[in-house]
This record gives structure tokens, sequence and C-alpha cells, in this order.
């Protein structure tokens, strides 16, 4: 059996003093969450939920590796030729071929066209959405660990399979995908129901940031990549390449990271006191219940599941569309397309990564919760819709085209400090299942997006087609955020503490009032 040691996470900057301030009993915290934990004396180093952190990283950015590489690959995939000659083709406002013309593109060998490859980069989100809520409830009850990383393993398995699949036949190779959405369906939920009991409330926005910024750094490095390798190895080693990675992935994932800080068995006691502290009355002691009549009447979760599923329709109009979009419209060849695709995801990439510390920091001064995810979230919805509308006029500039788009993805990075963070603040006790409930019905959108698209542009190659599929997705972001501000919240919700927990928890701070603590 393959050993991994694992790392001494024992603090070593951590004095005598300090130990003992964390094990004092935690304050109260108010149900919001917005007041900053004076009383916790944090530990400091190599902290294990860093590990954990780090891991989570690096887990989606695997699995958004594995998920986006079908959008680059596809292109070398198909042939062009085929489909050019049987199809009616518009090529009025098409914009003209530039730079090296002798760079001739090589035909790939299936004869896809718009539609056929608008259901193969759907085809996933049909296995994605079925797992979204029994993955967040299973990582609940049972923990995140095993849950997540077979979802991963799964992912690549499949991926690895993939070019046989295409090989043997289309309806194959979306049975493939299908089942790769299966696996990776529970990976969100999975993560969110770990980050309730990994993470302390005044870090868990950069700490989702961090986690979830994968997805970005995935996708930056799958697109060139794949790209180089479409060019130089042939399509098929992308999925080679990615699969392998996800399962070298999922073995270290196996012997470093465990459901909760309970169960670590080689954490600090401090660190794991001060989670457990910080976390206080929000989190019960055993799994409740889910009380389903209470969320499905929630305003402010049908709030929340609006603007997962606007999100959704204008992020997968751009992931699964852009690469296509570079090709055909602006005339990139699959190396500068990859690279150039890849641009967006890297400013969005360090947007939420700065937006999700800002946000920490705006919420430490004592800011009021909701206002501050309320905010943050504005800017990453209304923002590219602003860019998107734009980016429909530019016509032919490829330059401003590009920087307009980049712009759009960019600024949407900061969602990661606004509604992704609700799941949690509203329902710590839930948030993998209240993630499953948004992000399921949201993904639904991961099909319909390259659907619209492919329908729209299907025998075009021209900027006007393009430029509906570009408002569509402004109007959607508009409406689902405009939707959130009015009825969203991010306070602590009733439904999220059971009665008993409350009577129990209220005897044992009378326990310590008794013992002078």
């Amino acid at each position: 059996m393959i050993s991994f040691p694992t790392p001494d996470l024992h603090s070593t900057t951590m004095t005598e003093e300090e130990a003992t301030n964390l094990l004092s009993p935690a304050s109260d915290v108010e149900s919001d969450e917005s007041e900053p934990l004076l009383n916790l004396v944090q530990p400091r180093g190599y902290l294990t939920r860093h590990i954990f952190a780090l891991m989570g990283f690096l887990g989606f950015a695997n699995v958004y590796a594995m998920r986006v590489n079908l959008s680059v690959a596809i292109v070398a995939m198909v042939n062009n030729t085929a489909i050019t000659n049987t199809s009616i083709v518009n090529i009025t406002d098409s914009c003209p071929v530039v730079g090296n013309t002798t760079d001739i593109p090589t035909d790939g060998p299936f004869d896809w066209g718009a539609r056929e490859q608008g259901w193969l980069l759907g085809a996933f989100f049909y296995g994605y959405v079925l797992t979204q809520i029994p993955g967040g409830r299973l990582a609940e009850v049972y923990g995140g660990k095993r849950l997540y990383g077979l979802g991963v393993l799964i992912t690549a398995i499949f991926t690895i399979l993939t070019p046989l699949a295409a090989n043997t036949s289309i309806y194959t190779l979306v049975l493939v995908r299908v089942v790769e959405g299966l696996g990776e369906g529970v990976t969100f939920p999975a993560m969110h129901a770990m980050l309730a009991v990994w993470v302390p409330p005044q870090e868990r926005s950069r700490m989702a940031g961090i986690v979830y910024s994968g997805a970005q750094a995935g996708t930056v490095l799958s697109l060139p990549l794949s790209g180089y390798l479409c060019d130089k190895l042939g399509w098929e080693s992308v999925f080679y390449m990615f699969g392998t990675l996800g399962v070298v992935w999922w073995v270290v994932w196996c012997y470093w990271v465990y459901d909760s800080p309970a169960t670590h068995p080689t954490i600090h006691p401090t660190e794991r006191r001060f989670i457990m502290d910080s976390l206080g009355s929000s989190r019960t002691r055993v799994s409740p219940p889910v009380p389903w009549l209470a969320i499905i009447t929630s305003g402010p979760v049908w709030a929340l599941l609006i603007v997962h599923v606007a999100q959704n329709f204008g992020f997968y109009t751009l992931l699964t569309e852009l690469p296509t979009y570079m090709a055909r419209v602006l005339h990139f060849n699959i190396r500068d397309n990859s690279i150039i695709s890849a641009l967006p995801y890297l400013l969005m990439l360090i947007m939420g990564l700065v937006s999700t510390r800002l946000a920490d920091w705006v919420l430490s001064l004592g800011t009021d919760r909701t206002f501050v995810r309320k905010m943050f979230n504005s800017c990453a919805i209304y923002l590219p819709a602003v860019f998107l509308v734009l980016a429909g006029y530019s016509g032919c500039n490829s330059t401003l085209t590009i920087a307009l788009l980049c712009l759009a993805v960019g600024t949407n990075g900061a969602h990661y400090a606004g509604f992704m963070c609700v799941h949690i603040d509203m329902a710590s006790n839930y948030a993998g299942t209240l993630l499953g409930i948004t992000n399921g019905a949201a993904n639904i959108m991961g099909f319909v997006a390259p659907t619209v698209t492919g329908y729209i542009v299907a025998g075009h190659s021209d900027v006007p087609h393009w430029r509906l599929v570009f408002f569509i997705a402004a109007m959607c972001y508009c409406v689902g955020n405009t939707i959130f501000l009015v009825f969203g919240t991010a306070r602590e919700q009733k439904w999220n503490k059971r009665q008993e927990d409350v009577e129990e928890m209220e005897e044992d701070e009378d326990l310590l009032d008794r013992n002078e603590y």
C-alpha cells in the first residue's frame, strides 16, 4: 500500500499562555455572527485547517480541469471541413481572418455540428444536478471526506475513459460525461459541509475563497495546457493526463484529510478547541433532521436559489462556449485560443482571493454580515452584466472584446465573498443540504446555457448572433441579483437549531457559571 507521511501540524510558535487562553470557554456570539470573536486567541503557525484548505483547493483544481478540458479538446476533435460543407453558414457580419493565415487548423475525426457539440458540453450537467442534494445530506450525516474524494475519483476514472468512449459513439461519450457529472456533483455540497465544521466564522470568507478558487486555478491551467497537448500530442492526451492527476490527488486526500477537527488524530488540541469554540452555538452536537418544510417555505432560501441560478447561467455560457467563440468568430488558432480563454479565469482567481480577504476584514470591523454579502455579490453580478453588454457591441475588435470578457469573468470572482458563503451563514447545520438544493437547480444551467447558445449560433459564425447570447446572460445576471438584494439575508435562521439543542446549551452555560468560569 502506498503510504504518505502525515505532516507535523503542531505549531511550535504557540506560547503556554496562548494555550491556556484557548482552553477557556468561548464567549457568546450573536446569531448573525457579525461581531468579531475578540476573546479567542488564534493559534499560529502551520495549521491543520490550512492543509485541509490546500487539499480542497487542489481537489477543485482537478475537477474543474477535468470538466472544462472538453471545451478546448472539442475544437480539435471536430472535423470542421465536413461541418462547413454540410451546413448552411451565414457569413454576413463575420469577422475577417487576420494574423498568420499559414497556420492551417487540423481537422478532427468527428462530424459533430453546433447542436451536437452543445449536447456534449451540456451532458455532464445532467448527472451533476442529480447528486447535489444527496451529496450535501450524506456529508452532513457521515462526513465529507470520503464523499468528496470518491466524487473526484469517479470523475478522474471516466475522464481517462473519454477517448475510448468518443471513438465508440457519440452516445457512449454522452453517457461517460453524465457519469462524470454524477461523481462531481457531490463535491461542492460535501465541501460546504466540511467548511461548516472546519472553518471559524471570522475566517469563513477567505477560507472558502481559497478552497473554491481552485476551480478557477484548474480552469486557468487546463485551458492553455489542453490546447498545447492537443496541438503536440493529440486530443486524447488531454483526458489521459488530467484523469491521472485526479487519481494521484485522491490517494493523497485519503491520507491527509479528515472529516472534522474532532476526528483528526494529529491536530493540535488548542487548534481543535479554537475551531469548536469559534463555531459556538451555530453548530449542534449531532446532525439534526432536515427541516424540509421550513427550508422550502423560506423566502431567503428562494432568493439564494434564484441568484445562484442566474450566476451559473452567465458563468456556464462563457465557460463552455468561450473557446468556440474565440475559434469561430475571432479566428484564433487552438493554441492562442486556449491561452486567451484562460485569461478571464486568472482574473477571476485573483478577484476571488482578494475579495474574500477584504470581506473578512470588513466583517471584523463589525459590519452587518448581510450588507457585506450583498455588497460583494452586487459587484460580482452587475459588473459582469455591464461588460457582457459592451462585449456584444465590440464587434470584431478582438483586443477590446477579450478585455471586456476578461473583466466580465474576472469581476464575477467576488461572488465567493457574496452568496457562496450565505448557505453557511444562514444554517451551518444544513450548509451541505442548502448548497445541494441551490447548486442542483443552478447547474441545470450547465446544459441549458450551451444548448441555448448552440441553437442561437447554429449555422452562424457572426457577431450579431453572439451578441444575443451575451445579452441573455446579462439579463439573467441582473434579474437574479436584484431578487437577492430584496429578499436575501445572511442571518442565521431559526430552523438551523433544534429546540432541545438550545435548551442543552443553556444548561451547559449555567453549569459553567456555577463553576466560576
